[in-house]
């Protein structure tokens, strides 16, 4: 079985798809699929698909989604499986499980990924830790389960995972900052900013891109475009740590070359306090 979850919810079986049409299933598959050998017990998934107002037949209409899936599991696995569905998708005391590997599940893969080129980036291999982190944000294929209506428990996951994906593409910014190539990602910084109008480590990442490509004074509006933003909308005063490298910019420090900045951290994280 390979699942995906990092995109529209795919699941398949021998190349057959088992993701069912109606919503709450798709819920439910997509609950289990996020933690795979692990019970999911029954009021996790009644909450997920039912909020607070549990229907009365909610453990028979749970247990007939359950059944649902058996049989497109079934379908999928033909009659020369090794196993059944039930040992697939199976029953335990207090819930059920996916009886898959983790790494049938790309949100795993990501997540290895991720802790691979965290670990590279703090033992200062840049190459490594570019390419890992590259690769994991490539096994993204647009916003996590974007075509499953989400409940409650659903909903908290997305959430981690939208920020876990922008976490990773800023620390994959740093790496590539700090191996040169700040002309390159212009571009990129420029659509991660007007979709987050308010994160100030992705404008001082395209400062400092700005800043190494020659444009000091693009790189010093984004600063005062920002803090334009936050004293309007929020009224706040830019972080103490972006106010220094904004002054560091204007001094013109030697710091802010690629050559002279620091080889474990990012480039902003060299004017904290």
């Amino acid at each position: 079985m390979e699942i995906q979850v990092l995109g529209p919810l795919t699941a398949e079986v021998n190349g057959a798809s088992i993701v069912p049409t109606a919503g709450k299933p798709r819920q439910i598959l997509a609950l289990l699929a996020l933690y795979p050998g692990r019970v999911m017990p029954v009021p996790t998934l009644m909450e997920e698909i039912w909020g607070t107002k549990l229907p009365e037949s909610a453990l028979t209409t749970l247990q007939t989604y359950i059944l649902q899936l058996r049989r497109r599991l079934g379908t999928a696995m033909g009659p020369g499986a090794p196993g059944t569905a039930k040992d697939v998708l199976a029953t335990r005391h207090g819930g059920y499980l996916l009886q898959i590997p983790q790494e049938s599940v790309d949100v795993h893969a990501y997540e290895a990924l991720v802790a691979g080129g965290q670990s590279a980036f703090d033992e200062g291999d840049d190459e490594r830790a570019a390419q890992m982190l590259r690769q994991a944000l490539d096994l993204w294929q647009g916003p996590a389960l974007v075509d499953v209506k989400v409940g409650p428990i659903l909903e908290i996951e997305v959430l981690r995972l939208a920020e876990s994906r922008l976490v990773t593409t800023e620390r994959r910014i740093d790496v590539d900052l700090r191996l040169g190539r700040h002309s390159e990602l212009l571009a990129e910084l420029t659509e991660l900013m007007a979709r987050n109008p308010q994160h100030e480590g992705l404008h001082s990442q395209a400062m400092v891109a700005l800043y190494r490509s020659g444009r000091q004074a693009t790189a010093l509006d984004v600063y005062r475009r920002l803090r334009a933003r936050l004293i309007g909308e929020l009224g706040v005063e830019p972080s103490q740590q972006l106010q220094r490298l904004h002054q560091a910019m204007l001094r013109v420090d030697p710091a802010l070359d690629v050559a002279a900045g620091p080889r474990r951290s990012s480039t902003f994280d060299l004017y904290a306090a």
